[in-house]
């Protein structure tokens, strides 16, 4: 029999991900603090579940995409007077975490969980909003073999790409942290060649074109410059998320004292910019440090 699935947490990359498992067939719980949204979720499928305990006790394998560890800690094990999902999952249920978080942490969750006689696979995810809703996004997983025999093909309908990388917690987490390094990067390296492009006076259409035609090109250029031209800054990834993960990239090679100068320029651009009241908006929203420029704006609605 297909296990009972039970998904936290229906933002961006959650509401596709739970989409994609009602597309494979399993039957589904969800949960998110935004009760409407679950109850809009569950009007073409599934169940909205008024509560983290009632999620916990009903499902085989709980998966919970929330913002970090704060928050996977609250769904867990609760807040206050709200009670978490753990205490109510059964013995042998797996608990799948998609966050982006430390490595040491994610580790210790392991055997925390294992004391309540529940397993873990540590899965932060990659890909986007829009690779979530088609199954097509990348997660990085490490887990016990026990785990993976319980829910592989659970992972297989919401990825396309889903990497064992140990058979413990935190390898998962480990790589997740270096390609959000890459990430963060990439992005603040997009922002300044097309605010320095914008300073010189070039055509920023033009040199969008030209750049992801060339060997500058990269994803996060291609990606996240677009939103810059269409001066869209609605929040697919916010500011504060990098402010965020390149914190974690920081703190874990502080941990072994290896140094990181382009990470750690990148996260100042962040937190500049996070500062400066862009921190909900669109990561691409960085280029918004940059002096003396004029950024694309959106194009006026027809009168």
């Amino acid at each position: 029999m297909n296990p009972i699935i039970g998904l936290i947490g229906l933002g961006a990359m959650g509401g596709g991900m739970a989409r994609s498992l009602r597309r494979a067939g399993y039957a589904l719980r969800v949960f998110d603090v935004r009760a409407d949204v679950a109850q809009a979720f569950a009007q073409d499928g599934g169940t909205a579940c008024a509560t983290l305990a009632e999620l916990g006790a009903q499902c085989d394998i709980v998966i919970s995409v929330v913002v970090n560890a704060a928050q996977t800690e609250s769904v867990l094990f609760g807040s206050g007077e709200v009670a978490g999902c753990a205490a109510a999952m059964k013995p042998g249920s797996v608990f799948v975490m998609c966050s982006t978080v430390d490595p040491n942490w994610s580790a210790a969750l392991e055997q925390r969980l294992a004391g309540l006689g529940l397993l873990y696979i540590d899965a932060p995810i990659s890909g986007g909003a829009a690779k979530a809703a088609s199954g097509d996004m990348t997660m990085m997983t490490s887990g016990k073999p026990e785990a993976y025999d319980r829910c592989e093909a659970v992972l297989n309908a919401m990825a396309a790409k889903v990497y064992k990388l140990g058979d413990r917690a935190g390898a998962g987490s480990k790589v997740k942290i270096i390609n959000q390094l890459l990430a963060g990067v990439h992005i603040a390296a997009a922002a300044e060649a097309m605010a320095l492009g914008l300073r010189e006076g070039v055509d920023a259409a033009a040199l969008y074109e030209v750049i992801t035609h060339s060997a500058g090109n990269s994803w996060m250029f291609e990606n996240r410059m677009a939103h810059v031209l269409a001066a869209d800054y609605t929040p697919l990834s916010a500011v504060d998320i990098f402010v965020k993960d390149l914190g974690l990239v920081l703190d874990l090679a502080r941990a072994s004292k290896f140094p990181l100068p382009l990470s750690s320029t990148a996260h100042q651009m962040f937190m500049q910019a996070s500062t400066a009241g862009f921190a909900k908006e669109d990561d691409s929203a960085v280029i918004k440090i940059f002096p003396g420029i004029e950024l694309p704006q959106a194009p006026k609605a027809a009168e």
